[in-house]
């Protein structure tokens, strides 16, 4: 298998995964900084989420019409134009905005990128590929807490915005140089209608969700701005089934393997999608760390998750995706509630250990779901799953930064005082619980679901011949 593809790609998961780690770790710093609540900047998170579900839908489509390459490499140089914004930023509504056109650059790096990937490598070296192309992107949490934690304890929270310029202008140059131009497999005209429908769809509900816990802004706004979304979305499976040729093709989801892949996937990240904004707040306000301090527990989860990536590829051809995605979710589930019960006093080995087993399980679950979602898709229909896909990866990240903020509000609201540790406890094992109802989306797959791509040969037993 050609890794020099995966690796290329990954300078833009490694921005991204970098990128959020670093916010998160730093969250309290910059509130402070720009005049603002750590809870209330939460919406800078959800607006970069946002600007991915508006986004992404039409990043396959533009793909095939502009040439992926192409695409590509537009959106890394928005992305870093979006960086050096949220750097200079000096209130909320800029930080908010310029994370917007962050969101930009990245609805079109990962999707696009993914979607290059899976063209060109064959079925049964995808897992592989997925693990190459995650596991230098992995590094970005790795060294984004300790490095975002430094910063800002040292220095200043705006240069952790201003170390993707370098990164960016390495990831255009070597993605011209070795990035393949694929071929365009599909020419289909742009949906407008659905563009539009699925934009306002994603965005209404992410961001009425968020706004709903927000303090900031008043509850009847995130409660219409949810209400356009839920509308919008129904208005665009309306759209989808009348239309011959939609952005979002549902039709996919007829797919029993894509639709588990994605259901799963959705369920198990809200889970997850929780835990960049509540740990490195749990141990900054509730145990006191300063973000430095923090960032050094929290970024071994991305060790364990790297570690994985050595064995991912043996793991799913022994046990094929069915066991591994459903037991696998469930044991990653357990290991986000055990968050719930760090104190001060828990030892930081133990601490440590935990998060590196929790990162283990997390990324064995993403590399099988990011791979299982393309093994029963033709590669015609690739540019069309990717954004599904895509999409759904971010509105549950999103769902479960809103779902924690939610709970974090709600809980400092019944007992009428500043956030306390057993508001967090409660968040991780309310977030926890969602994740583990993954499991239950695998359970009707076949033993050999997904085998030309896990290489998985189950044992089939055969009844023997009557007498």
């Amino acid at each position: 298998m050609n890794r020099i593809v995966p690796l290329v790609l990954a300078v833009a998961l490694f921005m991204e995964n970098m990128d959020s780690t670093v916010i998160a770790t730093s969250l309290p710093a910059i509130a402070a900084d720009i005049g603002t609540s750590p809870i209330a900047l939460k919406l800078a998170l959800t607006a970069y989420l946002v600007s991915l579900a508006v986004f992404i839908p039409v990043s396959g489509w533009m793909a095939d019409r502009f040439g992926a390459k192409n695409v590509f490499r537009a959106a890394i140089i928005v992305f870093v134009v979006g960086s050096i914004a949220c750097a200079v930023s000096g209130s909320l509504l800029e930080f908010v905005v310029s994370r917007f056109l962050q969101g930009v650059g990245g609805a079109m790096m990962t999707p696009v990128g993914r979607l290059v990937l899976v063209r060109s490598t064959p079925r049964n070296e995808l897992v592989s590929a997925m693990a190459w192309l995650t596991m230098p992107a992995l590094i970005g949490p790795l060294i984004g807490p300790p490095v975002g934690g430094f910063l800002t304890t040292y220095f200043s929270w705006h240069w952790i915005f201003l170390i993707n310029v370098p990164i960016g202008i390495l990831g255009i140059i070597i993605a011209t140089r070795y990035l393949p131009s694929i071929e365009t497999l599909v020419q289909r005209p742009l949906d407008v209608p659905g563009f539009f429908l699925s934009g306002i769809a994603a965005s209404g509900i992410v961001f009425g969700l968020s706004v709903v816990s927000l303090p900031a802004l008043p509850t009847w706004v995130g409660m219409a701005t949810l209400l356009t979304g839920i509308v919008s979305a129904v208005l665009y499976l309306v759209h989808a089934r009348r239309t011959a040729e939609p952005l979002l093709s549902l039709n996919l989801l007829d797919n029993q393997i894509f639709r588990a892949a994605i259901v799963g996937g959705s369920l198990f990240r809200i889970g997850v999608g929780a835990i960049p904004f509540l740990l490195p707040l749990m141990f900054q306000i509730g145990f006191g760390l300063t973000p430095f301090q923090s960032g050094m527990i929290t970024f071994v989860s991305a060790l364990g998750a790297m570690s994985m990536k050595l064995v991912t590829k043996w793991f799913y051809r022994k046990t094929g995706f069915r066991n591994s995605l459903m037991y696998g979710s469930f044991v990653a589930a357990i290991f986000v509630a055990v968050n719930g019960f760090f104190t001060p006093e828990t030892p930081y080995w133990l601490m440590i250990l935990l998060l590196l087993v929790g990162g283990f399980f997390r990324s064995l679950f993403f590399t099988g779901t990011n791979a299982l979602a393309y093994a029963d898709i033709p590669n015609e229909q690739t540019s069309q799953a990717t954004p599904i896909s895509s999409v759904a990866q971010q509105i549950s990240i999103a769902l479960g930064v809103a779902v924690a903020g939610g709970i974090l509000e709600i809980t400092t609201k019944i007992h009428g005082g500043p956030l306390q540790l057993s508001d967090f406890h409660i968040a991780f094992f309310v977030v926890a619980a969602i994740s583990g109802l993954a499991c239950l989306s695998f359970r009707g797959l076949q033993p050999d679901a997904g085998s030309e791509v896990s290489g998985h040969r189950p044992l089939i037993k055969v009844a023997a011949p009557a007498e």
